[in-house]
C-alpha cells in the first residue's frame, strides 16, 4: 500500500468517525427531547468535506490516555 493510499484510508476513516460522532451526539440529543428518529439522520458535507468547525468538535482529539 502506498503512502498516497495510506493516507487516504485515514482520511476517509477520520472522515466517517466525525459523521458517526456528530450523528450520535444528535440522536442522543433528538431523544433527550422527544424528537422523531429522522431528526438525528442530519448530515450536510458540502461537496463531501466535514465542516472546520464540525471537525474540530466532533474530530479526535489530541489527549491520551493513560
Amino acid at each position: 500500500m502506498s503512502i498516497a493510499d495510506k493516507s487516504r484510508a485515514l482520511m476517509v476513516r477520520e472522515h466517517q468517525q466525525v459523521k458517526n460522532r456528530q450523528q450520535s451526539i444528535l440522536m442522543r440529543a433528538a431523544q433527550e427531547l422527544g424528537l422523531p428518529e429522522e431528526a438525528s439522520h442530519y448530515w450536510n458535507p458540502i461537496q463531501g468535506k466535514v465542516d472546520a468547525n464540525t471537525r474540530m468538535i466532533y474530530g479526535p482529539s489530541h489527549a491520551s490516555m493513560s
